[in-house]
């Protein structure tokens, strides 16, 4: 069984960082596309980052070259490197895998997903 469970969340001031982790369990890391999104209150879900089995990265336009996804196979772990963080930002934050339909506009409908972590930026 696929398990997800995400941590590093928390609040930070406009222009700090954070680093989110997921753990995963229940299958092998690499043999999944994994992605992170985010959902903002009130609106819709929207994919973030994208990671495939070869190490291939993909980024939402309003993230990229402040963002970076990684994982390591051997801790079992994906994680994203968020820097110069804005206040539009601000959202819950999931990681997901999928083993088909890897794209980072698809990733809110990845078959798997983790409970969140809380991401708030202030101005």
């Amino acid at each position: 069984q696929v398990q997800l469970v995400e941590s590093g969340g928390g609040s930070v001031q406009a222009g700090g960082s954070l680093r989110l982790s997921c753990a995963t369990s229940g299958y092998t890391l690499s043999s999944y596309c994994m992605g992170w999104l985010r959902q903002a209150p009130g609106k819709e879900r929207e994919g973030v980052a994208l990671i495939l089995s070869t190490g291939t990265t993909t980024y939402a336009v309003s993230v990229k070259g402040r963002f970076t996804i990684s994982q390591d196979n051997a801790r079992h772990t994906l994680y994203l490197q968020m820097n110069s963080l804005k206040p539009e930002d601000t959202a819950m934050y999931y990681c997901a895998a999928s083993r088909s339909a890897c794209t980072v506009a698809w990733t809110p409908n990845f078959p798997y997903r983790g409970q969140g972590t809380q991401v708030t930026v202030s101005s």
